[in-house]
């Protein structure tokens, strides 16, 4: 199985390559794990946001491994509790299935990204930057993992 996080950002902050290297050698080597970053489109005082988002989702379409579950992230998604990630990710090394999990920029992800989404998840009603969710989603795949191996990561 790989597990395929695209995210719209490059250049992250020092606290965003932080979170993802103290979670991402936590991951199962048999996810096959790997991030691919796709440039952020430039933004003027006049930029056709509409446009922009929507040439950002071709470039984020184009990484999606052929038969993956895709999921995306949107504020308007549905919201899991740990336990609904486990069950989720549990589901995902079953199948053997690839997934790919998907990341918006600052305006968030095109219409044509959303509607190709098997899945969209909310991580939280609030809108968070999108380098923080990299982190977040990586601690919650660990955590996720934990919970169906036993191990004493989480603690409800």
């Amino acid at each position: 199985m790989k597990v395929r996080l695209i995210a719209v950002g490059t250049r992250m902050p020092a606290w965003v390559e932080s979170g993802v290297a103290e979670f991402q050698p936590r991951l199962p080597r048999e996810w096959r794990f790997e991030i691919v970053e796709i440039p952020v489109a430039t933004r003027g005082s006049n930029a056709d946001i509409a446009r922009l988002k929507t040439a950002e989702g071709e470039k984020i379409l184009r990484q999606v491994p052929a038969g993956a579950e895709i999921i995306a992230f949107d504020e308007r998604g549905e919201s899991l509790d740990t336990m609904g990630w486990a069950k989720a990710v549990q589901g995902w090394q079953r199948d053997g299935r690839d997934v790919a999990l998907l990341i918006g920029g600052p305006d968030g992800l095109a219409p044509e990204v959303l509607s190709r989404a098997q899945r969209r998840w909310s991580l939280s009603k609030l809108t968070l930057p999108h380098a923080l969710v990299r982190v977040m989603v990586l601690e919650q795949l660990y955590r996720a993992w934990s919970v169906n191996a036993g191990h004493p990561y989480h603690r409800p």
